[in-house]
């Protein structure tokens, strides 16, 4: 049920549409009722719209008197949204309706996430099939469902549906900002076996830790030169096992594929004749990483501290073989693009290493805005591993969308912005996954583009929505759909 809260804002016809989709629940993979808000909506505007086997939406309405040639225009977005509340707020988001309110020139929810990631986006198409007085050639929505956990359904979008030459997609969070490329992504598993041996006589057991690095997401920080604990904890284990004959009982680090590691553990036996001089070489070694680090991971941690000795302990040449596929195994920036400068093209994170049940198991993942640069980088993790003897498994493999500097539409939205703004918008691409990377996948002749209203926080309680770019945003996507190219 609307509030009205908004109403006095302008674009009326956005905020009006915004405020009627607070009313409706729809946390991600809970969709029902939005989407027949949806339907509801295009019915009383007498918008043809149709839906998917996968439940996503297509909505069409024809070109304007003298329009007809211009190329036709698929607007984007999703309709579901992130359920986050404050621990003291009182709210099912399964039945409950978001609260918005103004605050400051912005509009946020009351203790929840207010959606307008990606609801925002979602009224301005709306707002444009509901119009009578627009400007605009052959118009598609396509609103897709389950974005947030999994996008699903640009996963799973059939081709033939859409007709249009052009998409634009309403899920950009900075006004004045161009989204034209993002990374796709494939995760290479490698798992080696191993033969315990019993833990020799004489010998001293150590938990090492490597803690305190930053981390950070592996796409959009990659670049920062973070250490990754696995890769300084294999620098450990390599020093202590070539020099101190530590022998590997465990090791444990990392927790998620799209995280760079922040910890790593290992449990080691080391013979007792070495003790001092090991533990001399450990905080050597600390010293060596602080200095390499001092500008991106000054508070890193590294101890080894002694334990019971762990009863058995890796083989010696699959000890070996793991350590060198490790050092072997690229992390971090692989390529950068040629044509955005400071983009990241390609990248690896080695993401988790962890010992269990006489295997070894490592998980990483490639990113890359270029699908042969992604095969390429996911082939030279996976030989690493393969020489070592590692048995190899590829997963949720998607596509990347590479930036086309001399696309059409780009072309139309800079001018447009100029005219608008008197400035050159910002051209951006992101080293993660977007929704247009799976779309383009299914319609390659597809000319994309994204950009949006400036939204900070989004996925928090203290998501907001300024109100300001909102008005800007409706008026750059009415002028764009005015000067849309002709066939």
């Amino acid at each position: 049920m609307s509030s009205n809260v908004l109403s006095a804002l302008q674009p009326q016809q956005v905020w009006s549409i915004f405020e009627g989709i607070c009313g409706v629940p729809r946390p991600s993979k809970h969709e029902e009722r939005i989407r027949a808000w949806i339907l509801n909506f295009a019915k009383e505007n007498n918008i043809e719209a149709v839906t998917d086997r996968t439940g996503n939406i297509i909505l069409r309405k024809p070109a304007t008197p003298g329009m007809e040639g211009r190329k036709g225009v698929v607007l984007q977005s999703h309709m579901d949204m992130v359920p986050q509340k404050n621990s003291d707020t009182a709210h099912d988001f399964m039945i409950d309706a978001i609260k918005p309110r103004i605050e400051n020139g912005w509009v946020k929810a009351t203790g929840t996430t207010l959606g307008a990631d990606n609801a925002i986006g979602l009224s301005a198409s709306l707002a444009v099939l509901a119009s009578n007085d627009l400007v605009h050639g052959p118009l598609e929505c396509l609103i897709t469902h389950d974005e947030e956990t999994g996008m699903t359904g640009a996963f799973e979008l059939e081709p033939d549906l859409l007709k249009g030459d052009i998409l634009i997609n309403l899920d950009s969070e900075d006004h004045g900002e161009i989204f034209i490329g993002c990374a796709g992504g494939v995760n290479t598993i490698a798992t080696l076996p191993y033969t315990e041996e019993a833990t020799g006589e004489n010998m001293q057991g150590y938990n090492l830790a490597v803690k305190g690095l930053l981390g950070g997401h592996s796409g959009l920080d990659i670049h920062l030169g973070r250490g990754n604990a696995n890769k300084v904890m294999n620098r450990l284990l390599a020093g202590g096992a070539a020099n101190y004959g530590l022998r590997i009982a465990s090791v444990n680090g990392g927790s998620l594929r799209n995280a760079i590691p922040r910890e790593s553990f290992a449990t080691v036996a080391v013979p007792a004749e070495n003790k001092e001089s090991f533990q001399k070489y450990v905080n050597d070694f600390l010293k060596m990483i602080k200095n390499e680090l001092a500008s991106t991971d000054a508070n890193v941690v590294i101890n080894a501290e002694e334990t019971k000795l762990p009863a058995h302990v890796m083989d010696l040449a699959t000890q070996s073989k793991f350590i060198n596929a490790v050092f072997a195994c690229p992390n971090g920036v692989y390529g950068m693009s040629a044509d955005m400068q400071g983009l990241v093209e390609t990248s690896n994170n080695l993401a988790i290493i962890k010992t269990d049940d006489k295997q070894i198991y490592v998980e990483t993942l490639q990113r890359s805005s270029v699908e042969s640069q992604k095969e390429d980088v996911m082939k030279s993790v996976a030989a690493a591993f393969e020489l070592a003897g590692a048995t190899i498994e590829h997963s949720g493999d998607y596509p990347g969308w590479k930036p086309n500097i001399h696309s059409e539409i780009l072309e139309v939205m800079q001018t447009v912005f100029k005219n608008l703004y008197g400035s050159e918008p910002k051209l951006q691409a992101v080293h993660a996954g977007l929704e247009c990377g799976l779309l383009g996948r299914v319609y390659p002749h597809w000319d994309m583009i994204s950009f949006g209203p400036t939204i900070r926080s989004p996925h928090s309680p203290d998501e907001r929505v300024n109100i300001e770019s909102v008005n800007e945003f409706w008026n750059y996507l009415v002028e764009t759909l005015k000067n849309v190219p002709e066939r």
